[in-house]
């Protein structure tokens, strides 16, 4: 599937549904440039928590992530230990998994020690690094799409090798769409014209 038309008329990508949320996703924030640590951290989490799911499972849970996490603050969840990591694996909010709830605990400590070593902006420097030069030609649907690429690789290698988790090729693949490292948007999408 190309596109689909949304009951407004417009024509998205084939996986923004009728879903409210997925259609807002899709206009606002899919393939738009995001930049910061903490919006980028946020990112890198929720990208992990989603491993395994479909996407929209994440999207209609994100408040409740964004309150359970502390707003993703770096500083606030690398302070955090045993006790909250066990009252997130209470909370219906989120996505209980045990391995993605530590990872992201030792993400932000991982964070944390990046920018007192490298500043400020650190993570979006390292992220944006590996950003691929524009595509020539606008994939024509979904099936163009890769799930990994050898920047997502690069990455990936990366990151791990700074000691994150949760961050394979494909997580950071998908990272890369969403916060707009690549523009994926479909021939005939309407965000694909207004780009």
């Amino acid at each position: 599937m190309t596109t689909t038309i949304g009951a407004d008329g417009r024509p998205r990508c084939g996986w923004a549904t009728s879903d409210p949320e997925y259609v807002r996703y899709h206009d606002e924030e899919w393939g738009t440039p995001l930049h910061g640590d903490r919006p980028l951290f946020e990112k890198l989490c929720l990208e992990g928590f989603q491993a395994g799911l479909s996407w929209i499972t994440i999207l209609r849970r994100r408040p409740g992530f964004r309150e359970a996490f502390a707003g993703f603050d770096p500083a606030v969840l690398a302070d955090w230990g045993d006790a909250e990591a066990e009252a997130l694996l209470q909370d219906s909010r989120i996505i209980r998994n045990r391995a993605k709830i530590e990872a992201t605990l030792g993400n932000a400590r991982t964070l944390q020690a990046l920018v007192a070593e490298e500043g400020d902006g650190a993570l979006d420097r390292l992220i944006w690094s590996y950003a691929p030069p524009p595509r020539e030609t606008r994939p024509e649907s979904l099936a163009d799409l890769p799930a990994v690429t050898p920047e997502s690789t690069a990455l990936s290698k990366e990151l791990r090798r700074r000691g994150f988790r949760f961050v394979g090729p494909t997580t950071l693949y998908a990272l890369m769409q969403s916060a707009g490292l690549v523009d994926d948007h479909v021939a005939g999408c309407w965000r694909a014209a207004s780009t």
